[in-house]
This record gives C-alpha cells, sequence and structure tokens, in this order.
C-alpha cells in the first residue's frame, strides 16, 4: 500500500501546481493594465462597449411621405428637440434613410444639451460632434439606418437634447416622424455649432432622426427600456405641443418619481393612423392619399425595427386597433380591409408570440372607447368588436399583464364614450389629463 500512496501525493502535488499555474495565468490575462477606472473609449472605435448596458432613452417611428409632400432641404441646419426617459454618462444617436431613394448626406451632426426649456439654444459647454466610424460626416444609403459612434456626455433623466444636422446638398425629406408634437427648427447654412439659430421654418416633425441610446458608468445597474407600441393615442395626438404630456412621457416621469431598483426608458412608437393589419392604402378619389403614407407600415411589418431591434428593450405595452376597426368605415382605408374582432385579436397574438420568442414582457392595453367620434369611426358593429377584443385582452390570459385604459377613461354613465374631462374635444383621443390617466392607469408591478 505504501508505494501506491507515495505515487498519489506526488500525482496530487502535480496536479496541485498545474491548477495553480492555470489560475494564475487565466488571472494574468483579465487583469487590466492600469488600476484605476477604464479610460473612455476613442470616438468610433468602440473599445469597451460591451461592457456598458445600453438603453433607449427617447425614440419615434420614421414614415414615408405621400407624393404630395415635396418638402426638400439644401444647405440647411435642421436643430431638433428630444425629451429624454433615462439618463447616462455616454449618449449615441440613431439616424434613418429608410424611406429615402438616394444616398443621405449629413455634411456635419452635433448633440448637445438644451439650454432652458423653449426654443433651440443649446447648452455650448455641452456641445458634441457626432461621428460615424470617427468622420465628422456620413453618407446613409437608401433604405438603412447609420448609428453614430459613442458620445461623452452626461445627459439627465428627463431633460431635452438638441441634435442638429447640417444637409449640404438637395435632400428630400423622405424618412419622416409627421406629428412630433414639438417645435424643432430649420435655418439657413451650417450652423449645427451656434449657441442659437434664426428659423427660417419652425416645424412639427422629426426628419431623419430615430433614436437616442444612453450608456451608464460602469458602476451604475442595467438600464431597461418599455416600449409602447401604439397608434395616435400613443404619438400624443391632441396633447399640448411642445409640453411632452404624451401617455409615455408621462409614465416615464412617474417611474423617475418611483424610484425603482434600476432606470428604465420609456420609447414611443406610436404613429399617427398605424393598423395593426394593413399598410396605408388610401382608396381613390377618397383624399387620403394627402396624408395617409404618414400612418406608416403595419403594426405587424414594423414589430422587428420598432421594438424588438430597441436598445435595451424589456417590456412591450401595446395599445393598437382602433384604426384597424375605423378607417374602411371613415374611408382611409377600402372596404376589403375591414375586419372583424377575431381578426384583430390574432393580430395581438402574433405580437405576443414574436415579443416571447425574444423573451420580452408583453402587456395588452384595453381600446379606448370612441363613441360619437368626429372621424366616423363608430358604428355599433365596431363597438361590438372592441368589446370583444377588450374582454379577450382582460381574461384571454395570452399578454402577461392587462392595462386597462378603457376602464380609466371611460365615462361611467356611458361607457362608449370617453369621459368628457380626458376628451380632447374629438371623442377619440384623450387630452393632456386623460393621458396623465393613461400613464397612471399603467400598474408599475408590471415593469419591474
Amino acid at each position: 500500500m505504501r508505494p501506491n500512496t507515495a505515487r498519489g501525493r506526488v500525482r496530487g502535488a502535480l496536479v496541485a501546481l498545474l491548477t495553480g499555474a492555470l489560475l494564475l495565468l487565466v488571472a494574468a490575462q483579465a487583469t487590466p493594465a492600469t488600476t484605476g477606472p477604464a479610460a473612455p473609449a476613442a470616438a468610433g472605435k468602440g473599445k469597451h462597449d460591451r461592457h456598458r448596458a445600453w438603453v433607449g432613452t427617447w425614440s419615434t417611428t420614421p414614415t414615408a411621405v405621400p407624393e404630395s409632400d415635396t418638402t426638400a432641404f439644401e444647405d440647411q441646419t435642421i436643430r431638433q428637440i428630444v425629451h429624454t426617459s433615462v439618463g447616462g454618462k455616454r449618449v449615441r444617436v440613431r439616424l434613418s434613410n429608410e424611406f429615402g431613394d438616394r444616398p443621405l448626406v449629413i455634411g456635419e451632426a452635433r448633440v448637445a444639451r438644451r439650454a432652458g426649456d423653449s426654443g433651440g439654444r443649446i447648452d455650448t459647454r455641452t456641445d458634441r460632434p457626432l461621428t460615424f466610424g470617427g468622420r465628422t460626416s456620413v453618407t446613409v444609403p437608401a433604405g438603412a439606418p447609420a448609428v453614430s459612434d459613442p458620445v461623452e456626455l452626461t445627459v439627465p433623466a428627463g431633460s431635452d437634447l438638441v441634435i442638429s444636422l447640417h444637409l449640404p446638398e438637395r435632400t428630400p425629406g423622405s424618412t419622416v416622424h409627421a406629428f412630433a408634437f414639438q417645435h424643432n427648427y430649420v435655418a439657413a447654412g451650417n450652423v449645427t455649432r451656434a449657441a442659437d439659430v434664426t428659423p427660417t421654418a419652425t416645424i412639427d416633425r422629426w426628419y431623419f432622426l430615430t433614436g437616442v441610446s444612453v450608456a451608464a458608468d460602469g458602476r451604475s445597474p442595467r438600464s431597461e427600456a418599455v416600449v409602447a407600441f401604439g397608434d395616435s393615442i400613443t404619438d400624443g395626438s391632441d396633447t399640448e405641443v411642445n409640453a411632452n404630456h404624451r401617455w409615455p412621457d408621462l409614465l416615464a416621469k412617474r417611474l423617475r418619481a418611483a424610484h425603482g431598483p434600476h432606470p428604465l426608458g420609456v420609447l414611443n412608437q406610436g404613429i399617427s393612423g398605424n393598423r395593426l393589419l394593413h399598410d396605408p392604402n388610401p382608396p381613390a378619389g377618397s383624399g387620403a392619399d394627402a396624408y395617409a403614407a404618414y400612418f406608416g407600415q403595419s403594426a405587424l411589418r414594423r414589430f422587428d425595427r420598432d421594438v424588438a431591434a430597441q436598445p435595451g428593450v424589456e417590456h412591450v405595452i401595446v395599445l393598437l386597433g382602433v384604426n384597424d376597426l375605423g378607417h374602411p368605415v371613415a374611408g382611409t382605408a377600402p372596404e376589403s380591409e375591414k375586419v372583424t374582432a377575431e381578426d384583430v385579436i390574432a393580430a395581438h397574438r402574433q405580437l405576443i408570440a414574436r415579443a416571447h420568442e425574444r423573451g420580452l414582457k408583453i402587456h395588452g392595453g384595453t381600446i379606448l372607447p370612441f363613441k360619437g367620434d368626429t372621424f366616423g369611426f363608430y358604428t355599433a358593429e365596431n363597438e361590438a368588436a372592441r368589446q370583444a377584443v377588450n374582454r379577450w385582452i382582460r381574461t384571454g390570459g395570452e399578454y402577461d399583464g392587462v392595462i386597462d385604459f378603457d376602464k380609466a377613461l371611460r365615462d361611467p354613465a356611458d361607457p362608449r364614450r370617453l369621459l368628457p374631462r380626458y376628451d380632447s374635444g374629438d371623442h377619440l383621443h384623450p387630452s393632456d389629463a386623460g393621458a396623465e390617466a393613461m400613464a397612471e392607469a399603467v400598474p408599475l408591478r408590471l415593469l419591474r
């Protein structure tokens, strides 16, 4: 027994020595060359980005434009304002030429914090160039987006950023979010660096700009985002311009006040006129061809880009279906695109399946009442379909959570109508008070 015991001791000693050497080698490779904090990544290099969690702080959905929209820019600067939902130490900006038929040339782009709460003035101390692969100009191919290099800039939650784009060549305004409910500014020449600009036009649109994301420093908890996926009610129709009173904005404000365990970005992917099942298809002679393109691609078509691809997304809130019911009745879509409650439910099921495939939590919002609406959506048949869809959302058990917007905003005296104080006046879109009631209707436990 002694020789075997001796050999066992030798073998054990060799194993211990080899294991120790291996651990030392791994530790040496994993230990940084410096003992202090990691230096910021150089613009365009992306160094250390894989160790940082990017999260969307603001977004909007791009659409095409109708043939009648001939807006174009040439040697002009567009200065556009966005409101952040979550803060960070670094920022990057997403541009889009997704509906352009020619390359989009950006001569210079810059980002800064806004000075004050009105106009296009910037805090010049925070002014930063945006680069793309280290270059201060970028040509975005037709049909493509472009994401800037990371920029070192402290971005507070609930603040305004100003993104300035110089368009040196004649550039059709082909990729747009047409209903911003935010004033933006066009000025002559390249004034991207100017503290303030003299506008040649004030516009209520976002051009070629679709997203802003932030990254915290390495010591901050990981941030997540919730996407509000909807139509004009989510987009902010009939809320006060420049006030950030869209219900997703007010939800973000509520989340910040709740002081949860980690920050939660809120991204607005609502489009006025948007439908679940169909792209814009205005009937000939209806007059809707002058604006229907702004309604955007169907929710089923745009889900991957507008929801699944958002930085840090973990949750989705869906509020869609009223336009599917109403557009064929109102004449902005052909009669052949009339849908049933079963059609709308089937579309919702597709969104649920695609969200779950990506590991996202998805929550269903009940469709608001719209009796007496000024658009002609309301019929007894559409009301019955709305009730059927809402009943399925509430009781079907297929969504991860339910947000009962209908219950929060309906008039107890006539549940088919909006409560008057929540009605903007067209009996379809909520007022600012209605938007606040919608934000309050979201159970925050769903987003934790």
